[in-house]
């Protein structure tokens, strides 16, 4: 039974590489000509720079070495639409033999649980990933040079054959040589030697076949450095790039970013020896891959698959923060900085060079776990805690979401609730069926209201317009409280009561997820918005509502995602929350304070209708019965653990993982070949 269960999720996994393989195909030959893989078309297109009689590199517009120019000409006699059909299809082609090969190159032990769905999981991974969208959206070849090295460490036999496919890479990305670095730390000095040879046989071919381009590209713009866009654009991901987007400029720029380079090179090529000679080459093969890309004049988005790789290493000693990692690279390397960090001045050097900052912690600072720690197969468990048995048997319903006692990872914890609420301003930005619908609605909810007697927005709205200082209290209240309380109880409660924490954050996740279905069906124009009603939007002004004006949020928000509302619903979740935990009953009443002046507010403004507080009403309540359906009741139990069993800081600790015997450097390299 459990093997077929297995085998049915890995069938699955694969047909979601399927599903992922066409989409990306789909999504690419689908673009206009002019519009899709634009790279491979300014090269080799009918007005390529491949065409051209002249220099390779007298428009800027080709990036790549003049040995890539050699190996690319010959495809300019093909038909257009032939050949961004094979580009795309050989593309991902080249993206599932890369993950292939990353699958059954994972540092061992590896169960058979893990070993099975790697390969699906790998290659979805890579065609989610934006260096690899984007190679297939330009047509870039950056894909191929990490195939080739790790072919040459991981399929081929003899050193020989794995340094000319690593010099064969060198010669289209230059910066791959450093693996030839690498595999002179390890010992494999053949190698070594026979990858710098190739290198320097290719781009000798080149040289002789194009001496002008040569001179250009090697000389004149030191190794491709100011070749496609400038090289202060956020597309540039490399030390020079961020020393440029931070003002430096002239000498001073350059002999830092030389300094900085070499300090790079020294202390990530050593690391990266280290986890060779440990067994662990795939990780020794990312950092090198994460040294290259900070040390290059230029490192542009899809030249930096190699981050994606560092996923592989093991980071932490307890097992609560072993996802944290995995999931920093997989997000960095999946979703924009503009998701992962919000549009705060002061975390813009971040935001803008988080690919850099990304590939630098794995060159130089995450602190990998080595093969023969004992928390590499056993890390420290987490303390989970029993459940108070609930009315119906079937509660929990998913067994395995077990309530923790301990602290979640605050990295992890801050990332999913960027993310998660990145998606609801995207989903609720993107949920709007227009201005007619919107208005047909609200007078639906109008209609409503009026047949229940509670149409009293309109009454409130203009008393509260002709009091100055209320106006002015309800207005601010609007604006400020929605975001900073629900925040700050999520923030006490992880400080305080991490159990409790868990439980709420899941709630008021779900109901926002919820009302992201309420939005998404049910486009509904507020008061403020109907014309021929009569409401005064007191936050924004007079209104066209033809085209209304919000101030700076006007192209970033859809104001017709009124039912349900979340101000309603978030300041109901924090009273709630605060009536269940608060210890002392003044706390409670001032909780429910809280939902009492928002839903005061957002009639008061004109920004809801009544019925809309009861749409947020019902999702929150939705959100703590799914809440309480998945994960049980909120009151636990702690897990009593005998005195005995626990060592000194208090945890269980599992039996230490045998230390595994120590291996030469050539049995750690040639461990992992198929």
């Amino acid at each position: 039974m459990t093997g077929a269960r297995t085998g049915t999720a890995r069938a699955l996994l694969w047909l979601v590489v399927a599903a992922l393989a066409v989409r990306q195909m789909a999504v690419v030959l689908r673009q206009p000509p002019g519009e899709r893989l634009t790279g491979l078309e300014t090269w080799i297109g009918g007005s390529g720079v491949l065409h051209m009689t002249g220099s390779l590199y007298e428009s800027d517009r080709f990036t790549g070495t003049p040995f890539a120019g050699l190996v690319l000409k010959p495809l300019t006699r093909m038909a257009e639409q032939s050949l961004g059909v094979a580009w795309t299809f050989g593309s991902l082609l080249l993206v599932a033999a890369l993950g292939i090969v990353a699958a059954r190159a994972l540092p061992g032990p590896v169960s058979r649980r893990t070993a099975l769905p790697a390969a699906p999981v790998a290659i979805s991974l890579l065609m989610l990933s934006l260096p690899v969208r984007n190679a297939l959206h330009l047509g870039q070849t950056s894909i191929l040079p990490v195939l080739l090295v790790l072919l040459g460490c991981f399929v081929v036999r003899g050193e020989r054959a794995s340094g000319l496919l690593i010099g064969l890479a060198a010669a289209l990305q230059p910066t791959v040589l450093l693996f030839a670095v690498l595999l002179r730390l390890t010992g494999r000095r053949r190698a070594a030697l026979t990858g710098g040879a190739a290198f320097a046989a290719c781009t000798a071919l080149a040289w002789a076949a194009m001496p002008g381009d040569s001179w250009t590209y090697w000389v004149h713009h030191v190794a491709g450095a100011g070749l496609g866009g400038n090289a202060d654009s956020l597309a540039n991901q490399s030390l020079h790039g961020a020393l440029l987007r931070l003002g430096l400029t002239g000498p001073l720029e350059i002999a830092l970013f030389v300094v900085l380079a070499a300090a790079v090179c020294f202390f990530g090529l050593r690391r990266a020896a280290r986890y060779a000679g440990d067994g662990q080459l795939l990780l020794a093969v990312a950092v090198t891959g994460c040294v290259a890309v900070a040390v290059s004049p230029t490192a542009w988005q899809y030249q930096l698959l190699w981050v994606l790789l560092a996923v592989v290493g093991r980071v932490g000693k307890r097992a609560r923060d072993r996802l944290v990692w995995p999931a920093v690279v997989v997000l960095v390397l999946t979703l924009p900085g503009t998701v992962l960090l919000p549009n705060i001045e002061a975390l813009l050097p971040v935001r803008d060079n988080v690919l850099l900052i990304a590939a630098l912690a794995a060159a130089c600072a995450v602190p990998f776990l080595p093969r023969t720690s004992e928390y590499w197969q056993h890390p420290v468990p987490t303390d989970y805690a029993a459940p108070v048995p609930a009315r119906w048997s079937r509660v929990p319903l998913l067994p395995f979401w077990r309530r923790a006692l301990s602290r979640p990872n605050l990295l992890l914890e801050l990332l999913l609730i960027r993310v998660v609420y990145s998606a609801y301003a995207h989903v609720r930005l993107a949920a709007t069926a227009g201005r007619a619908t919107a208005e047909h609605h609200g007078r639906q909810i109008h209609s409503i209201e009026q047949w229940l007697h509670i149409d009293i927005e309109h009454r409130v709205n203009h008393a509260v317009v002709e009091i100055g200082r209320l106006r002015g209290f309800f207005d601010y209240y609007y604006s400020t409280f929605h975001f900073i309380v629900p925040l700050a109880i999520l923030g006490v409660l992880y400080v305080r009561r991490p159990a409790d924490y868990r439980w709420a954050r899941s709630t008021i996740g779900f109901a926002t997820l919820l009302a992201l279905v309420g939005f998404w069906l049910y486009p509904l124009a507020p008061p403020r918005l109907m014309p021929g009603l009569g409401f005064i939007d007191t936050v924004h002004g007079v209104q066209d509502f033809a085209k209304p004006d919000y101030g700076s949020l006007t192209a970033m928000t859809n104001q017709y995602a009124a039912m349900p509302s979340l101000h309603f619903g978030w300041s109901l979740w924090c009273g709630l929350v605060v009536v269940a935990l608060a210890p002392k009953a003044w706390m409670k009443a001032l909780g429910l304070l809280h939902p009492l002046f928002t839903v005061s507010a957002i009639v008061a403004t004109a920004n809801h209708w009544v019925l809309d507080a009861v749409g947020g009403a019902v999702v929150v309540a939705l959100g703590f019965g799914l809440t309480h359906l998945l994960a049980g009741p909120r009151a636990l139990r702690p897990v009593a653990v005998p005195a005995a069993a626990r060592p000194r800081d208090g945890r269980e600790r599992p039996a230490p993982a045998p230390v595994p015997e120590p291996r030469t450097t050539d049995e750690a390299l040639g461990s992992k070949r198929l």
